[in-house]
C-alpha cells in the first residue's frame, strides 16, 4: 500500500479552528458559548488534537451552529480538489440551491446578535 492509497486522516482539532475562523469569532467567544468549564486555552489545546473526544463535536456544533459531522469529517483538501476538478475553466456555471447573499446576511445578523449578547454579558458583569 502506497502513501497515496492510504485513507487521509481528518484533523478534527484543526477543523474546529477552521470553523471559528470562517465564522469570524474568537476562541474566547467560542469557549464561553460551549460552556463554563471551557477556556480559550482549552480551545487552543483541542485544536492541536487530530482526534477529539466523540462528545466534544456535539458541544462545539451547538456553539458554532454547524453539524457535528462537519467538525468530524471536513476535509479542506478534498473540497478544493472537487472544486478544481469541477470548475477548471470559465465555462463552468454554479447553480446554488440557496441565495448566497441571504446566507451572508444570516451569518452577519447572527454575528451581530452574538456581539450584542457579549456586550450585554460584559455590561452586566460591571454592575
Amino acid at each position: 500500500m502506497t502513501a497515496t492509497d492510504m485513507p487521509k486522516r481528518i484533523h478534527e482539532g484543526r477543523n474546529v479552528k477552521r470553523f471559528w475562523e470562517m465564522l469570524g469569532i474568537k476562541q474566547e467567544t467560542l469557549a464561553s458559548e460551549v460552556g463554563e468549564d471551557w477556556t480559550q486555552s482549552k480551545i487552543s489545546h483541542l485544536e492541536s488534537k487530530e482526534t477529539i473526544d466523540p462528545t466534544i463535536p456535539e458541544q462545539l456544533s451547538r456553539a458554532l451552529k454547524v453539524p457535528a459531522d462537519a467538525i468530524r469529517n471536513f476535509d479542506e483538501d478534498a473540497t478544493f480538489n472537487i472544486m478544481a476538478n469541477t470548475y477548471h475553466d470559465n465555462s463552468a456555471s454554479v447553480h446554488y440551491s440557496f441565495n448566497p447573499v441571504d446566507r451572508i446576511i444570516e451569518l452577519y445578523e447572527r454575528m451581530l446578535k452574538e456581539k450584542d449578547e457579549l456586550i450585554a454579558k460584559l455590561t452586566e458583569g460591571k454592575k
